[in-house]
């Protein structure tokens, strides 16, 4: 079992958050100006992390190695 945790938007993800996630989230985060307040959520499914923002945007692992967000829809789980 593998516990979550929430940060700051724009802050250092945990060390827990695998390296391809990360570039995924500063992707997600580049360029954006509403982000002040906003926080991620970090949860796992079947050993997978899952990165929420707290306005919707998702940033996950779908394989070993392949990071993806919730626009790319042809990734299987």
């Amino acid at each position: 079992m593998q516990l979550g945790t929430r940060w700051a938007f724009g802050s250092e993800p945990p060390a827990s958050v695998p390296a391809e996630v990360r570039e995924r989230i500063a992707a997600a985060e580049a360029g954006r100006t509403d982000g002040a307040g906003r926080t991620w959520t970090l949860t796992w499914l079947e050993g997978r992390p899952i990165a929420e923002l707290d306005d919707g945007t998702v940033v996950r692992e779908a394989a070993p190695g392949y990071a993806t967000d919730a626009a790319d829809a042809d990734d299987e789980w």
